[in-house]
């Protein structure tokens, strides 16, 4: 069967699964394969799980005529994703960053979604597997699509370009992350800036955030749309106030003046905020259809999130950590009118080479903000200063945590930043302490 032969098909069934024990009646399975498991041997799980048929790449699991044999299951999936692309009618925005990719995407479908069919990555699947089924979840009545593309190794998002080819794109930040993968800043610059590449060769625009040095180094000579806090910026915005929340104050091409009142912890989401303010103009929604998106929308993914426990407050942002996001949530917090703040921090990961130095300097920056009420989780972490409470791992601390008073007597009525890597299950230790208070 050919590529073309299973677009056919794939239109006749309407959706597509990887996963054998989540199979939308009547869609196609695609046995995909990790470093732990072959979805080879899951084919037959999934027909029986509901999915009409199951596209695999080894032979001897091609059982009979609901079975598509191809060279690489997941090449296949990909070339599928790109013939889709072809199809849509949709406007597409790719969405590309080091940091805060993934609440923009959100914020900006949030805003579109007021006046066009828009659909969105879910989640974060916004990796070479993510990206693909992304756009084979697009119809052909959606009018805008926003798709997520992360990367943690050089080529990776023009791998994704090539599939998207996005209509207009958007570079949240870039900043060191990844590079164990990257190699340096310069490699996560490049890679990142693999978007800006597709769009200046085919003529297409980028959102450019006007006050980041860096991005306007990275997109001249293309076409731009600037937001930002420089004049030069079609929509032009700052940070009024964030204790916690963060309010935002910004002026729209017509000299109109908008605040919002967002539900984000942080000043760093001022760009992120800016950002959906500036795609939604450009499409036309109405200006107090923005507003009202931006002050709807409120995090409940472990990102920019505040939860209270009685007089207990914390700000969870627990979902990932590099040293440029650490900074901005740190210096964020240091700023916060908070009478008792509590600092609890997981190592960050994929540092490579960098990582005990990386490490270091977070610690530095404690110490220069007067944090004194500091717990560090993770081996990297063990290296820094030793008048700082040091644990392990953040099993080991709610261990610590989990029998008698503990919890209650440390962290009761204070605020807390919880934050680290998603790998050090930093809210774990998040949600001991709530249990326990």
């Amino acid at each position: 069967m050919d590529i073309n032969e299973l677009y056919s098909l794939f239109l006749k069934q309407g959706s597509v699964s990887t996963d054998s024990r989540k199979c939308t009646p009547g869609a196609v399975f695609f046995a995909l394969k990790g470093g732990n498991f072959d979805g080879n041997k899951y084919a037959a799980a999934a027909l029986e799980n509901g999915c009409a048929y199951a596209v695999v790449d080894d032979p001897q699991y091609a059982a009979d005529g609901r079975y598509v044999l191809v060279d690489d299951a997941l090449q296949t999936l990909r070339d599928l994703a790109k013939i889709h692309r072809k199809t849509l009618k949709a406007i597409i925005i790719g969405i590309t960053g080091t940091n805060g990719k993934t609440t923009t995407k959100e914020l900006v479908s949030a805003v579109l979604s007021k006046k066009y069919k828009t659909r969105h990555t879910i989640g974060n699947l916004n990796n070479h597997i993510g990206v693909p089924l992304t756009l084979l979840s697009f119809s052909a009545d959606d009018e805008i699509g926003v798709v997520e593309m992360g990367a943690n190794h050089p080529g990776e998002i023009k791998s994704s370009v090539d599939i998207v080819c996005p209509d207009y794109g958007l570079i949240t930040n870039v900043g060191i992350a990844h590079i164990e993968g990257f190699g340096s800043f310069e490699g996560v610059k490049k890679t990142k800036g693999e978007l800006y590449d597709y769009l200046r060769n085919n003529s297409r625009p980028a959102f450019v955030y006007a006050d980041s040095a860096d991005l306007m180094r990275m997109s001249d000579g293309m076409q731009r749309i600037l937001y930002g806090s420089t004049e030069d910026c079609r929509v032009k915005g700052q940070t009024v106030s964030a204790s916690p929340f963060l309010k935002a104050g910004c002026v729209l091409p017509d000299g109109r003046e908008l605040d919002i009142n967002t539900k984000l912890i942080g000043d760093y989401n001022i760009s992120n905020v800016l950002s959906a303010v500036c795609v939604g103009d450009c499409f036309g929604v109405p200006a107090e259809d923005i507003k009202a998106a931006l002050e709807e929308y409120e995090p409940s993914n472990k990102r920019s999130q505040l939860v209270t426990v009685g007089d207990t407050r914390f700000i969870l942002d627990a979902y990932n950590a590099n040293p440029t996001s650490m900074a901005a949530a740190i210096e964020n917090f240091a700023r916060m009118e908070e009478n008792a703040k509590c600092v609890i921090l997981g190592d960050m990961g994929e540092l490579g080479k960098d990582s005990e130095a990386e490490h270091q300097k977070v610690a530095d920056l404690l110490k220069n903000r007067g944090f004194e009420d500091v717990y560090l989780v993770g081996g990297h972490f063990m290296h820094t200063y030793d008048n700082y409470v040091h644990f392990e791992s953040s099993a080991q601390m709610t261990d610590y945590l989990s029998s008698g008073t503990r919890a209650r007597e440390r962290f009761a009525g204070k605020t807390i930043l919880v934050k680290g890597s998603n790998s050090m299950r930093m809210d774990n230790v998040a949600q001991t302490i709530m249990q326990k208070l």
